[in-house]
């Protein structure tokens, strides 16, 4: 985004501000996952834009794919693809369950822009397979956290090799609390 505004002819000082995740909520003890089946795990509004029918026609042997959520485009998914399991909304600690029992979350979409979802679920050490666009570029570092790539099956199969607690690890820059010191050091200090 800053050096978007920078192109666009903004001068100054200009800072990116991130987002959170509470930590309290989202982590990595809350998986129990038991089996040898390998979860894929998509969460957020169930509407055409999210790319939603890459995500369901994925097809990886020895998985299963569960999206978390609701939406307009949620009764013709589920018709087109009784594979899926479609869950509904969640909050909480039981979203944080789905994250944290999940193998891979896929995040198919390529016009969000930053998908707090995908900071979700690097905080309960989950990695995310993703197209290579703004939003996904922005937070995922590849080799640790997730894989982006033209194939989102490509990116599930190198995803589902990573180390879980080398996801939490590089994930720690994802909280409130480093949400708070960029506020502070870049517009609270100056003021």
């Amino acid at each position: 985004m800053v050096n978007d505004l920078l192109a666009h002819g903004f001068r100054g000082d200009l800072r990116a501000w991130t987002r959170g995740v509470d930590r309290r909520v989202f982590d990595p003890g809350l998986r129990n996952k038991s089996g040898s089946e390998k979860i894929l795990l998509n969460v957020g509004r169930v509407s055409k834009e999210k790319g939603l029918d890459d995500f369901c026609q994925l097809k990886i042997p020895g998985t299963r794919k569960i999206v978390v959520g609701d939406g307009p485009y949620r009764a013709q998914l589920e018709k087109k693809y009784p594979d899926v399991n479609f869950v509904g909304a969640k909050t909480g600690r039981a979203l944080a369950e789905y994250y944290a029992n999940a193998d891979v979350f896929v995040f198919p979409s390529k016009t969000d822009t930053f998908g707090v979802v995908i900071i979700e679920s690097l905080a309960v050490g989950t990695p995310v397979a993703a197209y290579p666009v703004p939003g996904p570029r922005d937070i995922l570092e590849p080799g640790i956290t997730g894989y982006m790539g033209p194939c989102l099956a490509d990116a599930v199969e190198i995803c589902l090799d990573y180390d879980r607690d080398r996801v939490v690890t590089a994930s720690q820059k994802w909280t409130w609390e480093s949400c708070w010191q960029i506020f502070r050091q870049n517009l609270v200090d100056i003021i």
